[in-house]
């Protein structure tokens, strides 16, 4: 399964008003159809104050004006069906935007200080206090991550009730799964027990105040697999969920038991050596269920994370494990960062203010005018065109990154079988897949290939023996 990822506001704008939208999306079918992906996953649509990129929901069960109406959904859904794709939710279960009528209304369905002011030491993913005073006067709210997102209490039973019943509001209008958003963040100590001092870096490191310590009390408790389930209830036995969990794969087990996959961060956050990443590969696959992702909207880009040279590389390695895989927007063209916000705009919405603006640059389409008909308007930020260009330019030109990737997905369809003989020899990685054979070269100079058959598809053209600085290929086993 290829799920290709979509940021919203930087898809395509259908309405000029220079902010991606659903129909936006609707427009651009074509594209994923012809890269030959199975789903795609649309980032938060929620109506939201966007204190966090949409991450903060308002309304589970609504869609923000900017991008659209609930109907919209559906047609999309229903337009993605008859191309055979596959249309994929964001949900947010930890928290909500402290503008969501819960919040006022509902205060039972949140974590509350037991006294008046922070009962322990945890801190907030973005830095400061994980604990702030509420603006009705009624004590004191946790919230895991801005203070503008207080954490839902999954320990209460209409949590589980509310979110079930938002999964099977959005499969009856044609959703066929959701990634879920922050799973570890569920369930807390009941006791509101200070977490200890941290020993060692964590796997997705943060917010310094937040990395000091280790979350053994503020994030995944035992229990969590009972709220996981609820929300499979509510999405049913057919619809497809993947895991957000900020955790190693070997802690990932008690959520897997009622999901499909989970995101391998370890393959994400590898070096760019054969050494890290067969590491990266081995943890994923030991615990089971490893849906593969090697760039999202929350860091930077591919290409400037890498290096360039290494792109296409790193495209075929994700392309040829098994088991989910999740493309990000632009990954397909070799897109890199853009500069971030426009000069002089407030930290405040709609720019982020972690920054991570820079990764969210809105698609380029064609090379014409300013705006690479991403919007006939002016866009919320600056559209930044691949060094091999647009979107439509690549589609046409042979060796393109975008006709890369095709190819690369129609190949992977006829890999087949587990990861077996998994090496890491002089900086080549290399794995068979059933009658296939996957070699990676990230030593950053010539390296010799491991024997194998013919060469099915390569980055850059290879001998029999040598692979060349960035190559990778595909080859029969022998």
């Amino acid at each position: 399964m290829v799920v290709y990822q979509i940021y919203p506001r930087s898809f395509a704008d259908s309405d000029g008003d220079g902010v991606g939208d659903v129909p936006g999306v609707c427009s651009h079918l074509d594209h994923l159809q012809w890269l030959g992906v199975d789903a795609l996953w649309l980032g938060p649509i929620n109506p939201s104050p966007m204190a966090d990129g949409g991450y903060d929901v308002a309304d589970y069960r609504g869609v923000d004006p900017v991008f659209g109406t609930v109907e919209d959904v559906e047609r999309l859904a229903a337009a993605a069906k008859r191309r055979g794709i596959d249309l994929l939710l964001d949900v947010v279960p930890c928290h909500t935007s402290i503008e969501h009528p819960w919040f006022r209304d509902r205060p039972e369905l949140y974590v509350w200080s037991p006294e008046d002011g922070p009962p322990n030491n945890w801190r907030g993913a973005f830095g400061g206090p994980a604990w702030s005073q509420d603006p009705h006067g009624r004590g004191w709210y946790l919230h895991s991550f801005y203070a503008e997102q207080p954490d839902l209490d999954w320990r209460n039973p209409e949590v589980a009730r509310e979110l079930a019943g938002v999964l099977a509001f959005w499969r009856a209008k044609g959703v066929a799964g959701f990634r879920l958003d922050a799973l570890q963040q569920l369930l807390k100590d009941p006791e509101l027990r200070d977490d200890p001092p941290a020993t060692g870096p964590s796997l997705m490191a943060g917010h310094p105040e937040h990395e000091a310590l280790e979350h053994r009390f503020s994030s995944d408790r035992p229990g969590v697999g009972q709220a996981v389930a609820a929300l499979r209830a509510g999405a049913g036995d057919d619809a497809f969920l993947v895991g957000e969990i900020g955790l190693p794969a070997d802690r990932h087990a008690p959520y897997l038991e009622h999901l499909d996959a989970s995101f391998c961060f370890e393959l994400f956050f590898a070096a760019w050596e054969a050494e890290a990443l067969k590491d990266a590969i081995t943890a994923g696959l030991a615990a089971g269920k490893a849906s593969w992702v090697l760039s999202n909207h929350d860091f930077p880009r591919l290409a400037d994370r890498i290096g360039r040279a290494n792109v296409a590389a790193a495209a075929l390695l994700l392309l040829a494990l098994p088991g989910p895989v999740f493309l990000f927007q632009g990954d397909e063209l070799a897109l890199g960062n853009g500069p971030g916000r426009p000069p002089g705009a407030l930290p405040a919405p709609p720019y982020d203010r972690a920054g991570r603006d820079a990764f969210r640059h809105p698609m380029p389409w064609t090379e014409l005018g300013p705006h690479h008909d991403f919007t006939a308007g002016t866009p919320w930020l600056e559209v930044v065109n691949a060094p091999e260009g647009s979107a439509k330019r690549q589609r046409v030109v042979p060796g393109s990154p975008a006709r890369f990737v095709r190819e690369l997905i129609a190949l992977r369809r006829r890999l087949a079988g587990p990861v077996e003989d998994l090496t890491a020899d002089d900086g080549v990685l290399s794995f068979r897949r059933g009658e296939h054979l996957v070699a990676v070269n990230t030593a950053g100079v010539e390296r010799r290939a491991p024997p194998g058959g013919d060469v099915l598809l390569a980055t850059v053209n290879r001998s029999d023996s040598l692979l060349p600085a960035g190559g990778a290929s595909i080859s029969q086993a022998v």
